[in-house]
């Protein structure tokens, strides 16, 4: 038994066309902003710079060590990022070694 106004779920072709015309939208993709991403970054290495041991809790340690990099790579890729993990990574080095 066939029933004919079910559409075919096989098939290669829509049973329907686009119904506006138009392409389908574009995927939307994040892209924050470098100046905001930058302020942060240097608000973290300032608490760093300013302490003379790891001013954190081990959960803040774990978090830190993890988004840092990450944020720091969401930066244009001029080599600024880079930096930014080079400079954090000399003060966790620093403040792991005072404690």
């Amino acid at each position: 038994m066939t029933i004919r106004n079910q559409p075919d779920l096989f098939g290669a072709t829509p049973a329907q066309g686009d119904l506006f015309g138009e392409a389908a939208p574009q995927p939307y993709v994040y892209r924050p902003d470098p100046e905001k991403v930058r302020r942060r970054l240097e608000m973290i290495l300032a608490e760093m710079r300013a302490a003379q041991t790891m001013p954190w809790s081990e959960s803040r340690q774990t978090l830190f060590g993890k988004i840092f990099p990450d944020m720091a790579n969401l930066l244009p890729d001029t080599g600024e990022g880079g930096q930014y993990i080079l400079q954090f990574e000399a003060e966790w080095e620093r403040l792991k070694a005072a404690a």
